[in-house]
């Protein structure tokens, strides 16, 4: 499974290369919303159903790990799997909101310098919009919806917040770096051995200097300290903190993400629901080709996401 570690390295490379008051204008691409930070603004995109003749649900969409953007591409690939989301949650008369992380797209004045960013700061920033949102009169409830490593992010401001509901997309159950170890796991024995240890030293706080060149995407020493505060977080003990309706949703031809992990995530909190979507990967796409189809599909804009995880969102928020 070679093409594993080229989705990890999207992942991370150009990391570095990391736009409230809504307006909306009811077009089939949302209006622009601005959160506010000490650091800078932050960009997102709200989108509201065509009439609001009542308060109506929103859900904050959080995306995943490195210099991913609202619509949940980034400079390398380009699939849109975020924007295909709320335009079908808005079907179902559910607003959403999602937005650039600070230094990536719009954002990038709000960035932070790579060797100064940490996992904190984008726990402190979906708190921040989970906080605008439940401010706005127009929403009925808030819901937040973590994509990948957004699970984490989005379950970490959900207990800091009053948020109403949580939904997990694809999201680890164990902490970063054994996620990290299983995703090189098959990788020749001479990057086990090199990524290992390193990896083993971040768990104890400590940084590797002089990184070979063919693992600066990775592990480059300015990366290092924001995995080190990533690595800190376990899912399970972030899950166990939330008593709100939480869903658990997980694709069975996710090759980042495994069946486990979700599994994991219920264990730690059985109040939760947990559906596996048969044949859907990391992207929300159901793929029932080979593994070549399955990374095709990150750059392919075209196809939609999986219906059945929009309906079974949608349901969740729409019950509770």
């Amino acid at each position: 499974m070679k093409y594993v570690l080229s989705i990890i390295l999207l992942m991370f490379a150009g990391y570095e290369i990391c736009r409230g008051q809504f307006a909306p204008d009811n077009s089939a691409d949302g209006a622009e919303i601005i959160l506010h930070t000490k650091t800078g603004d932050i960009f997102g995109t709200v989108l509201l159903p065509g009439s609001l003749q009542k308060k109506i649900p929103v859900a904050l969409i959080i995306a995943g790990s490195g210099p991913t953007d609202r619509d949940g591409n980034n400079p390398m690939m380009k699939n849109d799997m975020y924007k295909k989301l709320a335009t079908g949650l808005v079907k179902h008369n559910i607003a959403t909101v999602r937005y650039d992380k600070r230094g990536i797209a719009a954002s990038m004045e709000a960035g932070i310098s790579e060797k100064d960013l940490r996992f904190e700061n984008y726990v402190d920033d979906a708190r921040q919009w989970i906080d605008l949102l439940k401010n706005d009169e127009q929403f009925s409830k808030v819901t937040v919806i973590g994509h990948s490593e957004g699970s984490l992010t989005g379950l970490l401001a959900a207990a800091e917040s009053n948020v109403d509901e949580f939904i997990s997309i694809a999201g680890p159950g164990r902490t970063a770096d054994e996620l990290l170890k299983e995703q090189l796991s098959s990788q020749p024995q001479a990057v086990r051995d090199y990524a290992f240890p390193i990896l083993d030293s971040l768990k104890n706080d400590v940084v590797t200097k002089n990184i070979l060149p063919m693992y600066a995407a990775l592990l480059r020493e300015s990366v290092q300290p924001y995995l080190i505060s990533w690595f800190k977080y376990n899912p399970c003990e972030a899950v166990k903190k939330l008593n709100i309706p939480i869903l658990i949703l997980q694709g069975t031809n996710d090759a980042q993400v495994k069946i486990s992990d979700a599994e994991l995530l219920h264990k730690a909190n059985p109040a939760s629901k947990l559906i596996l979507f048969e044949n859907v990967n990391h992207i929300l796409r159901k793929i029932t080709g080979n593994t070549e189809a399955n990374i095709a599909s990150y750059g392919n804009s075209l196809l939609p996401i999986d219906n059945e995880l929009i309906n079974r969102v949608a349901e969740f928020i729409l019950s509770n």
